[in-house]
């Protein structure tokens, strides 16, 4: 039995969690969860959204689920997903966007994997004050980062029979830092002569995904531009309650879905938990279990086929009852 940090969150967080365990476990995996807590429900308990607890289950772990956390915005502490990053050197953030049953959106056949350096650029929120009036952020660019990050894009691409990497920059004016990203990616290129190589910068990206997302297959990107356009193709497939994401490292990975802890209707029974369940799926198939991932896949699909959908979906379920069907179908 693998033993996997559950880190709870706040909001909507325990919920959807909740309903993913007990979908897990109707697909017969045994898991010993260490269960955590973190965000702002933490604060009040012990003074930081991330104690040091949590990072050490990590660590001992390798492997963590994570649900929602609440980040304040503008004031207050630094993100706890960013502080997870940072501290256990999750480098990459992967997010695999395509169409799912049943779900209406202005595309079909859409099927983008978006692939996110996760540990520097501006992201990484290297600030400062100059005076009252003046405040400045520091774009950060390094060549070892750079590169590690399109040799995971290209890896991934040839594990999973994809095709074509299009590397996604703002160099024409950014010339140094998204410049040496650039470099990096056309050094990487160079080594996977079977992979169709591309350049785009990052605002035509945005505008060809909304006119012909199809185009796409993977796409390497700085931490910033990466954050908005993975946000954007999750728009492409129904929005950020079905959109999963993972966060991997060299020793470590973290997998959650991105969207937020949405603290209005926590508690009552209405929250979605499919990129909860999306992110479970690719964290199953991380530590091997890819039977069961694919037959929670397959239940899912089979659910949302049905029409049993949450309300951001267009439905009338309660996240009870969409658990319910998909254990069913198990």
């Amino acid at each position: 039995m693998k033993t996997i940090t559950l880190i709870k969150g706040d909001g909507i967080g325990p919920e959807i969690t909740d309903a993913v365990v007990k979908i897990i476990a109707a697909a017969g995996v045994q898991i010993d969860w260490d269960v955590q807590t973190a965000g702002a429900d933490v604060i009040e308990k012990e003074g930081v959204p991330l104690p040091q607890r949590v990072i050490d289950s990590v660590k001992r772990n390798k492997v963590a689920l994570k649900s929602p956390v609440t980040t304040p915005i503008g004031k207050g502490f630094r993100s706890v997903n960013v502080q997870l990053r940072k501290d256990l050197d999750l480098y990459s953030n992967l997010r695999p966007c395509y169409n799912l049953p049943n779900v209406k959106t202005r595309y079909d056949n859409v099927d983008i994997v978006v692939v996110r350096e996760n540990t520097e650029d501006l992201y990484a929120g290297i600030e400062r004050q100059i005076d009252e009036d003046t405040a400045e952020s520091i774009k950060r660019i390094t060549r070892s980062a750079s590169e590690r990050i399109a040799q995971f894009a290209f890896d991934y691409a040839v594990k999973n029979n994809r095709k074509l990497v299009h590397v996604v920059t703002k160099a024409n004016i950014c010339k140094l830092s998204d410049g040496l990203f650039l470099e990096s990616a056309r050094k990487i290129a160079a080594k996977y002569p079977q992979i169709q190589f591309k350049e785009i910068l990052v605002d035509n990206c945005c505008m060809q995904l909304v006119q012909n997302p199809n185009q796409f297959d993977v796409l390497l990107l700085p931490n910033l531009y990466g954050d908005i356009v993975s946000d954007l193709c999750a728009g492409l497939i129904g929005g950020l309650g079905i959109a999963q994401g993972a966060n991997i490292g060299t020793d470590y990975a973290v997998f959650e879905p991105v969207h937020g802890s949405a603290p209005d209707i926590a508690g009552q029974n209405k929250a979605n938990p499919t990129a909860m369940l999306m992110s479970a799926i690719e964290m199953l198939k991380y530590i091997g279990e890819t039977e069961a991932a694919e037959n929670i896949k397959n239940a899912l699909f089979k659910t949302l086929e049905a029409g049993i959908k949450t309300a951001d979906l267009g439905g009338n379920s309660t996240c009870t009852e969409f658990t319910d069907n998909i254990i069913s179908h198990l």
